[in-house]
């Protein structure tokens, strides 16, 4: 069986939106969401927190007895360390098949989006060596040079005619440490582009994304979908 460890790297503080690892999300902390997602799904051999978050360490030792927890070491909690970094200590430790690493700031992220992505890339292999998620995009879009990306600015097409583009969306990263070591980087030499609705895309990097994460979680429990 194919042995597949997630792992979710939290710091303690960030800059844009403070402490908000584990400042409560509805009815409890942003983290709770995606480690019990992750917990959920068949797939997944073992769940990994990499964090220097005494919080979050206390807590998801008692709440999350089944999660591995990483105190992330001093050389690599500064705020600038690249994320290549942080995971490639983290995948020394934890012997793996494949990761999936994902964020706490995904918190409308499925189980079922999660699973197909894995059963998707597994089909697939080995004409892919990695996964990354994305969202659709058609819009009009340009460069800083007023200079048009994806169409042509003397034919107006209507949006939903332009071809896709595709913006990584930082949910879901299916890899392998050799890719991780051998590129610095988490896509390898011929990745899969695996698509995600944008609201259940929804990242949390400033205080008006967690407002509405938290408004289409509502809204998505209500109707079930959550």
């Amino acid at each position: 069986m194919t042995r597949i460890v997630a792992i979710v790297p939290m710091r303690h503080d960030s800059q844009r939106v403070k402490g908000k690892n584990y400042r409560e999300f509805v009815a409890k902390p942003l983290y709770h969401y995606i480690v019990g997602t992750l917990l959920d799904c068949p797939s997944i051999s073992e769940v990994v927190i990499d964090t220097d978050s005494p919080v979050i360490l206390e807590e998801a030792a008692r709440l999350f007895p089944s999660v591995r927890l990483l105190e992330r070491p001093e050389n690599l909690r500064d705020g600038a360390t690249p994320m290549n970094d942080v995971l490639l200590h983290t995948t020394s430790v934890v012997p793996a098949d494949f990761y999936l690493q994902t964020h706490s700031t995904n918190p409308l992220l499925t189980k079922a989006s999660i699973e197909r992505a894995i059963a998707t890339f597994q089909e697939k292999a080995p004409a892919f060596d990695s996964l990354f998620s994305v969202t659709r995009l058609q819009t009009r879009l340009w460069d800083q040079l007023a200079r048009p990306i994806n169409h042509n600015a003397a034919i107006l097409l209507r949006t939903q005619d332009l071809p896709p583009v595709y913006e990584e969306n930082s949910c879901i990263y299916l890899f392998t440490r050799e890719i991780l070591a051998r590129r610095r980087n988490r896509i390898g030499d011929r990745p899969l582009m695996f698509e995600i609705d944008e609201i259940e895309a929804q990242d949390i990097d400033i205080e008006t994304n967690f407002l509405l994460a938290e408004q289409l979680f509502r809204l998505h429990r209500q109707s079930g979908e959550a």
